[in-house]
């Protein structure tokens, strides 16, 4: 039976309450009255269920679609203003013992070279992430019992936070690795990571079965309770995601929003950060297997309709999307995007043959960061690099009990102007600091408090004559 406050995979999700959910939705799918009562709740800010939610993604009356397009963006802006923070991943290696049907790390793979980061190699491309003015970054690495043990990903994670190069610095790492206990958990905790992400694929059991035939993995269970044992391991921020494909759009959707109510339920605390990957081409991978592909319109409703049941979740778009795509998102709910991005293991050092690529998908925006950084102004938004909240402890519950009311605003739009001036400083080409710093000028006067406002037009005289990192 389906308990959100169940800390067992198939009662907090559960398959027929997910059905219930679909069959719920097709019968009302044209009830305007019932979707305007939906559309009124959600206008409250302050969330939706998975069943009423699925009404509006089933929702076929366009004008009653077009309003929650509106009011994704209205709480976009209210909750995020106009920053999106900027990231890149950085595999460390590709090594896997897992046989998931969707990825080329599986370990059946033998036409994918495989390859792991030496240290010293890490340091290598920390530093050219640095040089191009990244200061958060994600994990990525395969699951490998020998190759990439927990003490390879804590002593990576220590010599990332160890490179200061020039003025660059890693300021925050967020760890995406497989599924592990609750000591490792606590080690990942101490070792400083910011952000726990962990995708569920799908959840259907039946095809998340299917679609992991072999490894560790394999254990739908064991996967699904991971954020639980991460959150009861010290780590308070997590990251939610499916890679629509795999399955029903619908059945992922209503999945993924009954797993932030379990942690909700649970921790008193949802998601941090929700991704919405779609499949797409990879060595030894065509997406054409899959046959439950979708549109970018049915993408964007998805977007949508994620922003307006959990208003005060981060939302992340990687490089996998195009830029016309990604363009689209931006106005309904996402606020962070990578920039830059290489999905190869040792991809920011070393240009790889096509035949013999390491990288876990194809990237369909292949703009540099600085490039990504000056689109998004040209747009009125505000890139960020702040990594603030994780180093003042504003994580987990303090950071949703801020962000639920609005006060978190205080600090957010200084600190994304003053790490956007130190971007503009040290790496921007000469268009980009140019349009960056007529956007600098134009938001100053929107910070609400005199007193923030002063000591951040201080701080931006500072940070360009040498000086950095200033938070609040």
């Amino acid at each position: 039976m389906y308990n959100p406050k169940s800390k067992k995979a198939e009662e907090f999700i559960d398959h027929n309450e997910i059905l219930e959910t679909l069959e719920y939705a097709d019968a009302h799918k044209n009830d305007a009255d019932l979707i305007d009562s939906i559309i009124a709740k959600a206008r409250l800010k302050k969330g939706l269920s998975h069943r009423e939610a699925s009404v509006l993604l089933a929702c076929e009356l366009e004008d009653k679609n077009q309003e929650v397009y509106a009011l994704a963006n209205e709480i976009k802006k209210e909750f995020y203003g106009n920053r999106i923070v900027m990231f890149a991943p950085l595999y460390l290696s590709n090594y896997c013992v897992n046989g998931c049907l969707y990825c080329p790390y599986h370990a059946k793979n033998k036409t994918i070279p495989r390859k792991k980061l030496s240290q010293e190699e890490i340091k290598a491309e920390v530093i050219a992430l640095q040089d191009m003015g990244h200061k958060r970054l994600a994990l990525e690495a395969g699951e490998h019992p020998v190759h990439n043990p927990i003490e390879y990903i804590l002593e990576s994670i220590k010599t990332i936070y160890s490179i200061k190069h020039k003025n660059g610095a890693i300021r925050r790492v967020n760890v995406n690795i497989a599924a592990t206990t609750v000591e490792n958990y606590r080690k990942l905790k101490d070792a400083g990571i910011g952000t726990y992400i962990l995708f569920q694929e799908t959840y259907h059991k039946e095809s998340y079965e299917r679609l992991h035939p072999t490894g560790s993995k394999s254990n739908y269970a064991y996967h699904t309770e991971a954020h639980d044992r991460a959150m009861e391991g010290g780590i308070d921020d997590v990251g939610l995601g499916v890679l629509f494909g795999l399955e029903l759009y619908r059945y992922e959707f209503a999945g993924l929003l009954m797993h932030a109510e379990h942690l909700e339920a649970v921790f008193g605390v949802g998601p941090h950060t929700i991704s919405v990957p779609r499949i797409c081409p990879a060595d030894d991978i065509d997406p054409g297997e899959f046959d439950n592909g979708i549109s970018d319109d049915i993408f964007a409703k998805i977007v949508a309709c994620i922003r307006v049941s959990v208003p005060y979740t981060g939302m992340i778009i990687s490089t996998r999307e195009s830029p016309k795509v990604r363009e689209k998102l931006l106005h309904l709910g996402i606020s962070q995007i990578s920039g830059g991005s290489r999905t190869s293991v040792g991809g920011y050092t070393t240009d790889e043959p096509e035949e013999e690529t390491t990288a876990q998908f194809d990237i369909s925006d292949n703009r540099s960061l600085d490039e990504v950084v000056r689109w998004l102004m040209e747009a009125g938004h505000i890139p960020s690099f702040c990594t603030a909240c994780y180093r003042e402890g504003r994580t987990g519950d303090r950071f949703m009990s801020l962000c639920k009311s609005g006060q978190i605003n205080n600090c957010c739009l200084p600190n994304a102007l003053m790490t956007l001036k130190e971007y503009l400083e040290d790496y921007a080409s000469p268009e980009t600091k140019e349009i960056g710093e007529k956007l600098i000028s134009s938001q100053v006067p929107d910070i609400p408090k005199d007193k923030a406002r002063d000591i951040v037009v201080d701080r931006l005289v500072r940070i360009a004559n040498g000086e950095r990192d200033f938070r609040f």
